[in-house]
């Protein structure tokens, strides 16, 4: 028994879970906390803390501004002037923040009062003034993260369009002050009635109200819109971030997921969003743990920031009566010693805030993150990787050790292997081997874990095999020749070439012929599929090898696969693009990025006959002989009138791998994209055994499509998503019809891709109009050359 609940113990140790970061923020507090209650503050379960850069006196002092300007308004209006008030700058009396030594756990919280969506000239003037002092000042005191309030109404108010422009513009020109620090805008999930910030705006209007009516419609995604607004006059600053208002009724999953994408720094909850469990302690409801499990799954998971909960922090002690309770003499006697001790026990341990407390139980509650999530997935979430070249470069070592990292493909590609060797001896196949072996030929060997399976698949069948090794990359050769010794027992002939060079397995070695003698492959293996099935020139590559198989009954494993695509919303990713771009990468936004989509929202809806992952193309192995024969003969210059091709220069020789498709994804709410993202499947092999104990139909599988890589290919990692992103966000209305073009092209020397989406909107039972659309985007500079 013990030695059981030390392996549990061990196991639990080893266990990695998502940690959780939880400030504290009072929305009354005008004062930067002094080092005594900041401890406290710690102590009590909190690792950071909000304060204010400014103090009531400044309040009042700019409140008094704008009275004077009110006033001086009314005696001297004249026409075509404007008042142009002027807020100076700050003194000792405006501010308790000082730099310190706690300044870096401190997050500052913009002045709540201060109105940048307001119509009045005077109103939007100083409050952009005190935007820009605070946020100087902060930058000045060693402060890096901001939170300014956000707007209070939304675009989709009637004529409140400006208002969220002009805060947008303020936002913006506050970067180009607080040239070291972070702004977060604190904006709600939605306008959940009850979430509104309290405090009184700066206004000449003493009446004023912005309250939500009761009884009236909340349009979900107004928030989110003007969040929208603001980081695209931002231009989708690095530094731009998002502290979310979590509300007590969460909305659709739709809406939660589009946040899931934004870059959030901040959860923030309000005593409003818990509820009481049957001890009276606050608790949040099962919707709104899973959606923090979710969201703490992200690699820059979002920090929690608890609002208004407390604890209450007591005023310090009267400084007379702690000097009163001072010895007099450096060497005090007994009795003012006690009298001293006595006095320093009015002190005592600040005990764990019951809502910190909370979230610390929430924190033990996750799930612990997996092995492959430590060590692969986590650390390339949205991590850009250009493809591969696999025909112009060399690949290094440590790229196969990679690719030969995920036991879940090989193991497909096993079971395809022995399930092809499975039915050949069941039908009675001749063979290409005048030993009776049926002659397998890796492509593309690598580093030959493929080899190392296709032997192993021999084994398991009983089925006799001579095994071809063909690599291009003549520091992988070297390596194959030392796995053939000592790893394969020198069963496996290891050929250095390009596959579309060789020739076939040679029959004959006498050197009295001056021509030896090839033979056929009856099994191509391969394994150049790349994220979107054909981009790394997975058809040309096996175009130019199919010559050698077996006419009529070879095998090609993989035997077909097919592309689909699915437009998304992926603000991060397209920062870091745009990052790229004004650095000098000139084709960022023309470049498919190989990524790990996963901070991303699919903005289309599942609806009949419009899927939310459409197939783009197939291909298929082997080809048919009409085709490869049509092949040659533009090649050789012997079609009649040829010699133009699809593209002006090339004679059409691959002009048979050129696709196109059109698709209509269908999408019920208003949102933005930033690109495609693209996925490939794939048939290795179909049995056509009746009962193989393969997957449904006796396929077997590979793919990366996320409604059926867990039914397919379960856990593997071999392949990320592929993004095409388009050089400008596409914004788009509520019921709209998302038309993507896409193409493949060839020009016999190379291949790239071509792509565009238009966004249409119906006006009547047989009309649409086109409300927007991206423009053609084109891989042509950063084509794969063949």
């Amino acid at each position: 028994m013990s030695h059981s609940f030390m392996d549990q113990g061990s196991e639990g140790y080893n266990e990695v879970r998502p940690t959780f970061y939880i400030g504290q923020h009072d929305s009354t507090r005008s004062e930067t906390l002094n080092e005594s209650q900041y401890g406290r503050i710690l102590n009590a379960g909190f690792g950071f803390v909000t304060t204010p850069i400014t103090n009531e006196d400044f309040h009042e002092r700019v409140v008094n501004l704008l009275r004077e300007l009110s006033l001086d308004a009314k005696n001297s209006a004249q026409a075509g002037s404007i008042p142009d008030p002027v807020v100076p700058p700050l003194t000792i009396e405006d501010t308790t923040l000082f730099p310190s030594t706690y300044t870096s756990g401190l997050v500052a919280y913009a002045s709540p009062w201060i109105d940048l969506c307001s119509p009045n000239h005077a109103v939007s003037s100083i409050s952009r003034q005190v935007l820009n002092l605070e946020v100087s000042y902060a930058n000045f005191c060693g402060i890096r993260s901001i939170i300014v309030p956000g707007p209070r109404q939304d675009a989709a108010k009637t004529g409140n369009g400006q208002g969220i422009t002009q805060y947008a513009r303020a936002i913006q020109e506050a970067f180009s002050i607080g040239t070291r620090v972070n702004l977060i805008i604190h904006i709600p999930m939605y306008r959940e009635p009850g979430l509104e910030d309290k405090v009184a705006l700066l206004s000449i209007d003493e009446d004023k109200s912005q309250t939500t009516l009761e009884g009236e419609d909340i349009d979900l995604f107004s928030a989110w819109d003007s969040w929208h607004v603001i980081r695209s006059v931002c231009e989708y600053d690095s530094r731009l971030f998002v502290a979310l208002k979590i509300p007590r009724v969460l909305p659709e999953k739709e809406l939660q997921t589009r946040w899931f994408s934004e870059p959030l720094q901040y959860l923030t909850f309000g005593p409003q969003t818990f509820q009481s469990n049957r001890a009276g302690r606050p608790c949040l409801s099962r919707y709104h743990q899973e959606m923090i499990c979710i969201y703490m799954r992200l690699k820059n998971a979002p920090y929690f920031l608890l609002c208004d909960v407390g604890p209450e922090l007591q005023a310090e002690p009267d400084n007379t009566q702690a000097a009163a309770a001072e010895p007099t003499t450096d060497f005090p006697s007994l009795a003012e010693a006690a009298t001293q001790q006595s006095a320093g026990t009015t002190h005592t341990l600040q005990p764990l805030n019951v809502y910190a407390s909370y979230f610390r139980h929430l924190e033990r509650q996750q799930e612990p993150l997996s092995d492959l999530e430590q060590t692969t997935l986590t650390n390339f979430q949205d991590w850009l990787q250009s493809p591969l070249q696999p025909l112009s470069d060399n690949l290094e070592s440590m790229t196969y050790e990679v690719f030969e990292g995920d036991p879940v493909k090989y193991f497909q590609y096993e079971m395809a292997i022995a399930a092809a060797l499975r039915d050949w001896a069941a039908q009675g196949k001749p063979t290409s081997s005048p030993g009776g072996e049926v002659v397998i030929a890796v492509a593309g060997s690598g580093r030959g874990p493929l080899v190392t399976r296709a032997l192993r698949a021999s084994e398991s069948t009983g089925v006799p095999v001579k095994v071809w090794a063909v690599e291009k990359n003549p520091n992988a050769y070297v390596y194959l020749l030392r796995q053939n010794q000592q790893a394969w027992g020198g069963r496996v002939t290891v050929v250095k070439t390009d596959m579309r060079a060789w020739k076939g397995p040679i029959l004959s070695t006498s050197t009295s012929s001056d021509s030896p003698v090839y033979g056929n492959v009856d099994i191509l293996v391969s394994e150049l599929l790349g994220s979107f099935g054909d981009n790394e020139l997975s058809p040309e590559c096996l175009d130019g090898i199919q010559h050698v198989l077996a006419p009529g009954h070879g095998i090609s494993i993989p035997a077909s696969y097919t592309a689909h695509v699915s437009p998304i919303a992926t603000p991060r990713i397209y920062a870091d693009i745009q990052q790229r771009a004004t650095t000098g990468e000139e084709n960022a936004f023309n470049t498919p990025w190989v990524v790990r989509l996963f901070a991303l929202d699919f903005v289309a809806q599942r609806v009949p006959d419009r899927p939310r992952f459409q197939q783009a193309w197939e291909f298929a192995h082997p080809l048919p002989r009409a085709t490869l024969e049509a092949v040659e003969a533009r090649r050789a210059g012997g079609v009649a009138g040829g010699g133009g091709g699809s593209m002006a220069g090339a004679v059409g020789a691959n002009d048979h791998n050129a696709r196109h498709c059109h698709l209509t994804f269908v999408c019920r709410s208003r949102g933005a994209i930033h690109g495609l993202a693209g996925y490939f499947e794939s048939v290795l092999y179909e049995s056509t055994a009746a009962s193989t104990g393969e997957g449904e139909d006796g396929k077997v599988e590979l793919s990366i499509l996320p409604e059926n890589i867990d039914r397919k290919s379960k856990d593997m990692i071999s392949w990320f998503p592929i993004f095409f992103p388009l050089k400008e966000p596409l914004y788009f209305p509520p019921d709209t019809e998302l038309e993507v073009s896409m193409w493949r092209q060839t020009d016999d020397a190379k291949v790239w891709y071509e792509w565009m989406v238009e966004a249409f909107m119906w006006v009547g039972p047989s009309q649409r109009v086109k409300v927007g659309g991206s423009g053609l985007c084109s891989s042509r500079k950063v084509a794969c050359l063949l």
